[in-house]
């Protein structure tokens, strides 16, 4: 098969069975584009846990020809398997989102149309509207806030996503980070080297289905590691 056009990972860790819907959204937004496209599912797994996503996005693959995985066993968080799937991706646009459907798959149409019709070499969402509760608002604002006091990038909200990047700007990013920071070292290496940078608004809805992943640990991960990227030695581009 060609390369496609674009290539959208879907983060499906621990996800099971609620990530079946939301491939099915996005299916059907991606169907109405004038372009070639595909689904990577990262259903990476911690070994001897009873997680079912791998089987599940297995399954998802081999019903639609345009759907592939990457399932493989744990070494990382969050930005391992992220670098995993955006190293199997394809196309000449390549993204990333979240599989607990928190951001709607018209967000991923609206960063690409964007990034295509103003030639950016990297569209990203930012949240105006926010339905999961005062505390991640609160820890968003400041999370932020030291992000641009630090790195002096002018975006609105470095988490957020989905993210597409060109496929040649992303190869050099050389990503490094295994863990939560994966969204904020994205932004930063773009800032060093020259990517030319949009956002578009996103309503970010709530999931009760799964409890949040930014826990207190998280929170003092992600600090530690801004300034370890602002000081130390992977602020050298």
């Amino acid at each position: 098969m060609a390369d496609p056009d674009f290539s959208l990972v879907v983060l499906c860790y621990r996800s099971g069975k609620s990530i079946i819907p939301f491939v099915e959204r996005l299916c059907q937004a991606l169907s109405f584009c004038n372009l070639t496209w595909e689904l990577v599912l990262v259903g990476n797994y911690v070994e001897g846990t009873d997680d079912e996503t791998p089987e599940v996005v297995n399954e998802l693959a081999r019903s639609r020809p345009n759907i592939r995985t990457v399932v493989r066993p744990k070494v990382g968080m969050m930005g391992w398997d992220m670098r995993m799937g955006l190293d199997a991706a394809r196309g000449e646009h390549i993204g990333v989102i979240d599989g607990d459907g928190q951001f709607p798959p018209e967000s991923v149409i609206a960063c690409l149309l964007k990034a295509k019709l103003q030639n950016l070499d990297l569209v990203k969402t930012y949240r105006v509207r926010r339905d999961d509760g005062i505390y991640r608002r609160i820890v968003s604002i400041g999370y932020n806030l030291l992000f641009r006091l630090l790195f002096g990038l002018r975006i609105h909200d470095v988490n957020s996503k989905p993210k597409i990047i060109r496929r040649s700007k992303y190869e050099l990013l050389k990503l490094e980070s295994n863990d939560w920071f994966a969204d904020a070292e994205i932004m930063i290496r773009a800032q060093q080297n020259g990517l030319t940078i949009g956002e578009v608004p996103v309503h970010f809805v709530s999931n009760d289905t799964r409890a949040s992943f930014v826990r207190p640990a998280s929170i003092i991960e992600f600090t530690s590691n801004l300034f370890k990227y602002r000081f130390g030695r992977s602020a050298r581009p």
